[in-house]
């Protein structure tokens, strides 16, 4: 490293953090998917999977974005 560079400058750092978002934008959606199908099967409903799987898609589009603002 040059003297210039501060210590979160390292590419695996970086790495970390974009691996670290994207699992978490995973998990968000899966357990969105499982929430939904999971209400979908006690009430008898077939419309709240696919709901609840784009909430989290958009709850973590924002997450993730939010995320990379403040980093």
């Amino acid at each position: 490293m040059s003297k210039n560079s501060s210590p979160n400058d390292h590419p695996l750092k970086a790495l970390a953090k974009v691996s670290g978002m994207g699992i978490q934008m995973g998990l968000t959606i899966y357990g969105g998917n499982l929430l939904g199908r999971w209400l979908d099967q006690k009430m008898q409903w077939n419309f709240l999977e696919i709901s609840l799987t784009l909430l989290a898609i958009a709850v973590a589009i924002y997450a993730m974005i939010k995320q990379a603002k403040t980093q």
